[in-house]
């Protein structure tokens, strides 16, 4: 399926407001040495320098192109739906997929809201939240008190997110999961492909029973959305 390209003439203005209004952003810059950020294409780096404020919102558009999820992948994402649903949990692809990115005024992180469209049926949608602390510098919060420690990496000119340990809060106690009671191996990987896009890799893997979850999607920066002043 060929994607549609971008009117260049709405598009530009876009993307010169959107950044005119962020700020410099070192959060995620910090995260990985001077060699590996530099390996990083030009508009990964500007993307990971973006920091909204005001209650400004960045938007992703594109689609889903592959998931796959072998039978232990489908059994837990229908027992995570207790938990907010964070993994997929159908199959769909050629599917419009939308992300939004809004600053976390609250707790000083990202608010990322990804929804997926269905061939029937309401969109899946999925929360999670950033936030820029824990053993390695950035935890994944998907709700409930549960998350992930993250640590970044540079592989292949792309951005890698590895997950490092699971935890979960409870009562202002955190209290790490022993590695049986996680559901495996968690990489997320951003990569740029041309003319602005970027491909979503997303895979879990269980050391038994092996890869779980394997997602591919394709998306642009559509826009960014500034709330109206009062």
């Amino acid at each position: 399926m060929k994607r549609p390209t971008p009117n260049a003439d709405i598009v530009a203005p876009q993307r010169r407001r959107a950044q005119s209004n962020l700020l410099s952003d070192l959060r995620f810059r910090t995260l990985i040495g001077d060699a590996d950020w530099a390996a990083l294409p030009p508009s990964i780096r500007r993307r990971f320098t973006q920091r909204l404020a005001g209650g400004n919102t960045i938007v992703y558009s594109g689609e889903v192109v592959e998931t796959r999820l072998s039978r232990a992948g489908w059994w837990l994402g229908q027992a995570l739906r207790l938990v907010g649903a964070p993994f997929p949990l159908r199959t769909d692809v050629r599917v419009p997929s939308v992300v939004t990115v809004t600053e976390d005024m609250a707790q000083g992180g990202q608010v990322w809201t990804r929804l997926y469209a269905r061939r029937a049926g309401f969109p899946q949608i999925i929360h999670s939240a950033k936030r820029f602390a824990g053993p390695t510098g950035l935890e994944e919060h998907v709700g409930y008190g549960i998350g992930v420690a993250l640590t970044v990496h540079v592989s292949d000119r792309a951005l890698v997110f590895r997950g490092d340990s699971y935890f979960v809060q409870v009562l202002g106690l955190r209290l790490r999961l022993p590695r049986w009671l996680t559901p495996g191996r968690l990489c997320v990987t951003h990569a740029e492909l041309s003319a602005g896009e970027f491909r979503y890799t997303l895979e879990l893997t269980h050391a038994r029973v092996g890869t779980l979850v394997h997602q591919v999607a394709w998306f642009r920066e559509t826009e960014q959305w500034t709330p109206p002043s009062c």
